[in-house]
């Protein structure tokens, strides 16, 4: 039996290039897709996708660190879908501000000429940004949109967190602290809402390849970076995960074959996690 056929799904960052494949995915099993995103126009572009194909979804500007705005998107999903039964929060990201030039501290940097980010030169402005974006960007959509699940007793919100949750990658402190931060107040909010029938779980990808990371893991000619070559050396399964490659475990989570699940963290990677490098 489907148990996602009917319900009205939000999904934030749904313009991106995992979250419209998400989206499209639930579309397909018959629910009723609001994608919200920054820019109306990449909301709408996978809204029109997703009728085209015969589903049916909306596309709607929201900004997840305004509140006024999720209350305005909110008013919006309510009058064209209905209530929402089901919220993924894909809206997230990383930020140059917020990241060594690299991985190992070298006193030497502090007196080089090159242009280099060490440790001490990180920007507060921009840890501040990334943790907002993904932090912030999570709770706010979840005030908004549980409310819908609250007054029912019945709901599903699933986080999106990332394997350097689990262990931090070099020179990203401040996104491998934001989706720490993810992966905790999961495990809070389920605790919180278990009593009214809402479970929230989390899904940690991997690497993927988006266009946030390409530039960071292939080179204009296809081949692979230096990072991008230790990262696939330290996957098990030798490869970057695909969009597709989420959809089973977001199924499984927004169904009832998880009835029993909630607080839980899942790694989507390929074995990274799991891998102690040699």
């Amino acid at each position: 039996m489907n148990t996602i056929e009917h319900k009205v799904v939000v999904i934030t960052g749904g313009g991106g290039v995992l979250c419209s494949t998400m989206a499209s995915q639930l579309a397909g099993l018959g629910a009723k897709v609001a994608i919200l995103d920054l820019k109306k126009e990449n909301a709408e572009q996978v809204a029109k996708a997703i009728r085209q194909k015969g589903g049916q979804a909306i596309g709607v500007e929201a900004n997840v660190l305004d509140k006024k705005s999720l209350l305005a998107a909110h008013a919006e999903v309510n009058t064209q879908l209905g209530p929402c039964d089901i919220l993924v929060n894909g809206a997230g990201g990383n930020h140059p501000k917020g990241t060594t030039s690299k991985p190992y501290f070298d006193p030497n940097d502090l007196e080089s000429t090159e242009e280099l980010t060490t440790f001490f030169d990180l920007d507060p402005e921009g840890i501040k940004f990334v943790f907002d974006l993904n932090f912030i960007g999570t709770l706010l959509p979840c005030q908004i949109f549980a409310q819908d699940m609250v007054t029912r007793q019945a709901g599903i919100i699933v986080n999106i967190s990332s394997m350097n949750a689990f262990t931090p990658l070099t020179k990203i402190p401040a996104y491998s602290g934001a989706k720490a931060a993810i992966s905790n107040f999961t495990q809070w909010l389920a605790v919180h809402f278990s009593k009214v029938g809402i479970r929230v779980n989390a899904m940690a990808p991997g690497f993927f390849l988006t266009e946030q990371n390409r530039r960071l893991l292939t080179e204009e000619s296809g081949d692979l970076t230096a990072r991008g070559n230790t990262i696939i050396d330290h996957t098990p399964m030798s490869r970057f995960g695909t969009p597709e490659d989420l959809l089973g475990t977001l199924e499984w989570l927004c169904g009832d074959g998880s009835a029993f699940v909630t607080g839980v963290t899942i790694p989507i990677d390929g074995g990274f996690s799991a891998f102690s490098g040699v």
